[in-house]
């Protein structure tokens, strides 16, 4: 078993942040924009790619906001029990708001859109890892809250 780096965007305007649209056997939910940190490449080329991918945006990368391990045997999906993960969340502006609405170019399997989600109403949407929600309305409060989050799910 290896361990996989993976970085995400939490990229905010006017008290929403923008999340990945997913649909599974269970119904809707959401994911940071980013993903898995290809061999040779630094987390903010990671983010950067994964961004256009994902949510058809270029994006500035700022600072390092939260890190969160995921050890799938730890956590209630079967599926996944072998996996462990760190990923790397980092506070993200889009670069320009384009004409066009922009179009992902290599969506997940389960994506099926994007969509601005009030960050006050965080804990009303079924947002993966649940954990990140609380720590990303503090940040949005401008409360200090801890950079590493532990194995949470």
């Amino acid at each position: 078993m290896h361990i996989r780096n993976s970085a995400k965007a939490v990229i905010q305007k006017e008290g929403h942040v923008l999340l990945t649209k997913n649909k599974d056997a269970e119904g809707i939910f959401y994911l940071f924009p980013g993903g898995g940190q290809e061999h040779g490449e630094v987390l903010v080329q990671t983010i950067k790619r994964e961004c256009l991918e994902e949510i058809g945006f270029q994006v500035t990368v700022g600072e390092l906001l939260h890190i969160r391990e995921y050890i799938g045997k730890n956590h209630e999906h079967a599926h996944d029990r072998d996996v462990h993960q760190i990923e790397f969340y980092f506070v993200c502006t889009i670069d320009a708001q384009p004409v066009e609405v922009p179009v992902p170019s290599n969506p997940d399997s389960h994506q099926i859109g994007t969509e601005w989600v009030a960050i006050q109403n965080l804990q009303e949407y079924r947002i993966y890892p649940k954990e990140i929600r609380l720590p990303v309305q503090q940040f949005a409060d401008n409360k200090k809250n801890a950079a590493y989050l532990g194995d949470i799910n």
